[in-house]
């Protein structure tokens, strides 16, 4: 079974999935607590026990991989990672380059997800 597909099981997961979450708000919500009134987010972190999950998409190693992340203040734990189908790939990195990086999931790839997760 995949990891796309153990997550469809599990309802709570999915409904916690934040869709908006970028690797750089997440950076800022919980390894610069007290920067957060500052950019007129509508997130804020009240304590060590606030968590968001999210996707990123990182591009470190070939092939690039899909990362569904639990953040809290502490850690940042990979809960799954998944392959792209190839021609999401292919859009993926004709929208983003060859660059090496860690990327917020957009366009192609987040419509992908919320298609296989039924959340579009």
């Amino acid at each position: 079974m995949s990891a796309l597909d153990q997550i469809k099981q599990n309802a709570d997961l999915v409904d916690q999935i934040d869709w908006e979450m970028t690797p750089e708000e997440a950076v800022r919500l919980y390894l610069e607590w007290g920067n957060n009134w500052a950019f007129g987010s509508n997130y804020v972190i009240r304590s060590k026990d606030d968590e968001t999950i999210y996707f990123v998409v990182s591009t470190w190693k070939e092939p690039p991989m899909v990362y569904l992340i639990r953040r809290n203040s502490e850690e940042a734990k990979e809960i799954a990672a998944i392959k792209m189908p190839e021609a999401v790939k292919l859009q993926f990195l004709k929208e983003n380059g060859n660059l090496k990086g860690v990327y917020a999931v957009e366009g192609a790839v987040k419509e992908w997800l919320q298609r296989e997760l039924a959340q579009a």
